[in-house]
């Protein structure tokens, strides 16, 4: 099982990435893809985008807010 985290913010050179388990790690911004950016989903152990999973937690989110303002 891969172990992925989600870009909470940069702060200088480095991601702020939030993992799974809640723990929150710092990685190197030279370590990502240079069209990372927050939200996005990272594969920890390769340093790659996970495009798939970002748009499911995207379209999560956006389901998400669209119900707290339903009548």
């Amino acid at each position: 099982m891969t172990k992925k985290g989600v870009i909470d913010r940069f702060e200088g050179n480095f991601a702020v990435v939030e993992m799974d388990d809640g723990k929150i790690l710092n990685i190197c911004r030279t370590l990502l893809p240079s069209d990372a950016k927050e939200g996005d989903v990272i594969d920890i152990e390769n340093y790659k985008i996970d495009k798939n999973e970002t748009e499911k937690r995207k379209d999560e989110v956006k389901k998400i807010a669209e119900n707290l303002f339903e009548e």
